[in-house]
């Protein structure tokens, strides 16, 4: 492989700056925290403030749950779902913080997470 002074060397830091959008890092972090939730990317809306430096994210989502009819008849169909809506909620937002951050390298210092309604989804699994 020849290596000339366009090609970067992996791993030597190179001269010059690398810049996220705010609506790339919008986009990434939608796509996050409806993954943890179970919503569609689209049904989440992300708002960025400055944190001492560090970005915070706030979140405003809806949240997936189990039929309530179901839920009734097979309460195990909560576990299914990965707990209840508070426990989902808070274990989402690490699970965010951390997929933002991987994806993009920006510094966030907390996620905020507002939810807004419940989508019904299909049974989720017995555990």
């Amino acid at each position: 492989m020849n290596v000339t002074a366009e090609t970067p060397i992996r791993g030597v830091a190179m001269a010059g700056h690398n810049r996220i959008s705010t609506q790339a890092l919008t986009s990434v972090a939608r796509a996050a925290a409806g993954e943890a939730l179970g919503v569609s990317a689209h049904d989440v809306r992300a708002d960025w403030s400055d944190d001492d430096g560090l970005l915070a994210l706030s979140l405003v989502m809806p949240v997936a749950v189990p039929n309530l009819k179901v839920v009734v008849q097979d309460p195990g169909r909560v576990a299914g779902f990965g707990g209840s809506i508070w426990e989902r909620a808070v274990a989402a937002k690490a699970q965010i913080l951390r997929r933002v951050t991987g994806l993009t390298g920006a510094k966030l210092s907390r996620v905020d997470i507002r939810i807004s309604g419940a989508t019904v989804r299909g049974g989720g699994r017995v555990r």
